[in-house]
């Protein structure tokens, strides 16, 4: 697979330099699918944005979403037409946008899509993370039809998570990009 079909999907205020997306990016090659606006997230235009790329890619893409990129997955998945242009996707730390103090801050992205995801994923959650509940996340994957990963207390599995380029996440995306 050529590493401009694996597809970065940041969350809400994108990924800085020391996250392990970031750095996956500079690392492989991979490619981050920019949206118009980080700070005031629409789903509408991130879920246009992330359509755009994908049709124009060679061959089906492999998604790696951490946060509201996991809901962008799920949303976009939800009503594209072109769900075969992915191969499968993983998904970690999903941000909760249903959440009372994330309501507000993220209009548009309620209700969240809990429809099975028509390729294969890997969901990834930390037990301790504060933007979305453990069992939440486990609903998510149970709904999404990915597979679940425990990924103990590690906060957002973020840059803060002290992860680095986080190798252990990227043999889960290798495996991935074999399927």
């Amino acid at each position: 697979m050529k590493p401009a079909n694996v597809l970065i999907l940041p969350g809400w205020q994108s990924s800085g330099p020391q996250h392990w997306q970031s750095l996956w990016e500079q690392r492989y090659g991979y490619l981050r699918v920019e949206q118009h606006d980080w700070e005031r997230p629409l789903r509408g235009d991130w879920v246009a944005r992330l359509e755009e790329v994908l049709l124009t890619r060679d061959e089906p893409a492999v998604l790696v979403a951490h946060s509201l990129g996991c809901q962008l997955v799920a949303a976009w998945a939800d009503h594209s037409q072109n769900t075969h242009r992915v191969k499968g996707a993983l998904l970690v730390a999903p941000g909760d946008p249903e959440r009372p103090d994330v309501r507000e801050l993220l209009p548009g992205w309620s209700p969240v899509p809990l429809q099975a995801l028509p390729f294969v994923s890997v969901l990834v959650a930390s037990r301790d993370d504060p933007y979305c509940e453990f069992e939440r996340a486990r609903l998510f994957a149970y709904a999404w039809g990915s597979q679940f990963l425990d990924y103990g207390p590690c906060g957002h599995i973020n840059a803060d998570s002290g992860l680095a380029s986080w190798p252990e996440g990227h043999v889960l995306l290798q495996d991935l990009m074999k399927d």
